[in-house]
């Protein structure tokens, strides 16, 4: 039996934010289990027009929604900065880099360009920026900032965004259970951990089981 779950998110995205303690809760729940997490970015914006003051009070919008919705803190003072390019592909490779390099990292580098992107008013679309979080979470400075930069991990993250256009997910977090190849949609957009936990113990049931 090979079960896995299928995390899609954008570590730019501010729902997937306010999602992570669920996600958190969901990976420990499917682990004791022996069933996986595996993150899958889907590249959220590719934006290459500068923040302005309209656009920004527009995401903070987004923010301070999200922040309704789940209780999760942002920096709304420092965050967005003017001037930043909303390009989530960096932060997004970034994600991938680590998931090649060190497969358990992945989960923590997603988590932790979330935090300093939210809370502390961090410009994780700079490659400066994304080596010093792979540093943060084990991954060598130099080690992280060759793969980062290769075609390889190009590759590889337009290859996740390509998968998520193919299956048709439009919005994140996306939430899928895996067995044998065959999906199972979890979710698609946030949803509290009361609502799914139960949802993700049947399916475990049947997939331990089967």
């Amino acid at each position: 039996m090979q079960a896995r779950l299928l995390y899609v998110m954008d570590p730019m995205c501010s729902w997937c934010w306010g999602f992570a303690p669920v996600a958190e809760a969901l990976a420990a729940q499917a682990a004791a289990s022996g069933v996986p997490m595996y993150l899958v970015v889907g590249g959220l914006r590719r934006d290459r027009i500068a923040i302005d003051s309209a656009t920004r009070v527009r995401y903070l919008s987004y923010w301070q929604a999200v922040n309704a919705g789940t209780g999760q803190l942002f920096n709304f003072d420092d965050g967005l900065p003017e001037g930043m390019l909303y390009d989530t592909e960096a932060a997004c490779r970034a994600v991938v880099t680590v998931r090649h390099l060190d497969p358990p990292s992945a989960w923590p580098m997603a988590r932790r360009i979330q935090q300093a992107f939210y809370q502390e008013g961090a410009d994780v679309t700079k490659a400066s920026v994304l080596v010093l979080l792979a540093e943060e979470v084990g991954i060598p400075r130099i080690e992280f900032a060759e793969a980062f930069d290769s075609s390889e991990q190009q590759l590889a993250t337009a290859a996740d965004f390509s998968w998520v256009q193919d299956l048709g997910i439009a919005g994140f977090p996306t939430l899928l259970a895996e067995r044998d190849g065959q999906l199972a949609l979890l979710t698609n957009g946030y949803q509290p951990l009361d609502a799914l936990s139960p949802l993700l113990g049947r399916w475990l049931e049947r997939a331990v089981d089967g």
